[in-house]
């Protein structure tokens, strides 16, 4: 039997849902307003307290009238709120449980896909999508299940708000961790974001991307071609982060087509490298000229983490890259960066050094020596010219001029690698859509040449 007290309680708490029930827009406002103010905070303990163990009829409420309303605009944000108080709730799991049996994911993720609502409201859905993957990795694993993956890939690359953005990387981080299932779902929907148009939302999902190269027994041979594409950006803490994560990429195991993918660049497809005409004005860069730069810094740093990368890049006829970077008048960057990387190679193989000496000539050659950082800035038309167009020897030669003089051969990996032209520029969507299919693709391509 309850006490007087307990029954003052119950009648109080039916007094308050029959005034919510009764209520109309306006003054369900209100009382939204009063709950959020008095109740921020509690615990699960003390929400039951406030509503005479009855906080789970009021959540029920609160469910339903974000369900019948949020097509419409209606309080949204409040509403979101007041869920939230029950969701973060210390020791509150089963207000978590009560939300989702009432299709509580859905509904939230639904909300990020609507253009009507404003960007303040989605980020209070994703917070409320945060504190349901915090719970444990079967939440995380219904998120997905419910395509979560690719509606918050496509609110991070659509988004105007940067605090947006920011929610929904660490939400992205967080259901890329302690979900081995989706893991590489994940994945795949952080590279389908690099080709967007916002800087910011590049730059967050390559960091992303960065801190879960841990966690992937290998890399995703569909990551290349939106990795090296990312190169190509003017923004340079989107370049920086690119070449950060190219250089994760490559201490892991790397896939196939990633060291001929970023040679490549060197010479861009379909384009041959000329020396300008002292007659003209200088040219604008290109998209094609920043990812030479940009492959030729990375090319560097890669071939001083590893001897053995550096020796593949030889085999893949990097030298001979860089020699046409070098030659690239039109963009001074491009020559800076592969001159400071020839150097590497330069210094490192005396087969090197004798072909770039022949290649240049002993007084340019000795310029070079002394100060790789600005060289280029002695070459003249001709001269790069000759860089450009300079034959070099094949790996096989040069594997067996290091024979000579190391007694250590390269491993031949000599090939045509023009077979990344035609792989480099594949629609993102092959990214998601057709993950299998392209990796398949790959694999199959790097057999022919390799």
């Amino acid at each position: 039997m309850t006490s007087v007290k307990e029954q003052e309680a119950i009648k109080k708490l039916m007094v308050f849902l029959q005034e919510w029930d009764s209520a109309h827009r306006v003054a369900r406002n209100h009382i939204l307003d009063n709950f959020i103010r008095s109740n921020i905070g509690k615990t699960e303990p003390e929400l039951e307290l406030e509503f005479s163990q009855g906080a789970s009829l009021f959540l029920a409420r609160l469910a339903a009238w974000l369900r019948v309303t949020y097509m419409y605009s209606t309080c949204i944000n409040k509403l979101l709120k007041s869920i939230g108080i029950f969701l973060s709730a210390a020791s509150g799991r089963r207000y978590i449980i009560e939300f989702l049996e009432m299709g509580g994911v859905l509904m939230l993720l639904e909300i990020l896909g609507l253009n009507h609502l404003n960007e303040e409201d989605k980020r209070e859905s994703v917070k409320l999508l945060q504190l349901i993957a915090d719970a444990g990795r079967k939440y995380k694993e219904l998120i997905c299940e419910s395509y979560g993956v690719q509606s918050l890939a496509e609110l991070l690359a659509t988004c105007s708000s940067a605090e947006v953005r920011d929610e929904v990387q660490i939400l992205l981080d967080s259901l890329g961790r302690g979900n081995p299932k989706y893991q590489n779902q994940v994945y795949s929907g952080l590279l389908a974001v690099l080709p967007c148009g916002s800087p910011h939302a590049q730059q967050l999902a390559l960091q992303t991307l960065r801190s879960m190269q841990d966690l992937l027994e290998e890399p995703p041979p569909a990551g290349v071609a939106p990795l090296l594409a990312a190169l190509g950006t003017t923004h340079p803490e989107v370049q920086y982060e690119a070449v950060q994560l190219l250089l994760a990429v490559a201490s892991r195991r790397a896939p196939p087509a990633l060291l001929p993918g970023l040679v490549a660049l060197l010479t861009p497809p379909g384009r041959k490298a000329r020396a300008k005409d002292p007659m003209l004005p200088p040219r604008e860069p290109t998209l094609a000229h920043v990812q030479q730069a940009a492959a030729a810094k990375a090319i560097g740093v890669l071939a001083k983490e590893s001897a053995e990368v550096a020796e593949e890049l030889i085999q893949l006829k990097v030298v001979h890259g860089l020699m046409v970077a070098v030659g690239n008048l039109d963009y001074p960057l491009s020559q800076r960066n592969a001159s400071i990387s020839l150097e590497y190679f330069v210094r490192m193989y005396p087969f090197v050094e004798e072909h770039v000496r022949k290649a240049v000539g002993d007084t340019l050659f000795q310029l070079f020596k002394d100060c790789p950082e600005t060289w280029y800035t002695k070459i003249d038309p001709v001269q790069a010219e000759e860089l450009a167009s300079n034959p070099v020897d094949s790996p096989k030669d040069m594997a067996k001029m290091q024979s000579a003089e190391a007694g250590c051969p390269l491993t031949d990996l000599s090939g045509d690698n023009h077979y990344f032209a035609t792989s480099f520029f594949l629609p993102i969507h092959k990214i998601y859509g057709e993950f299998r299919a392209f990796e398949e693709d790959q694999h199959a391509l790097v057999q022919n040449n390799f």
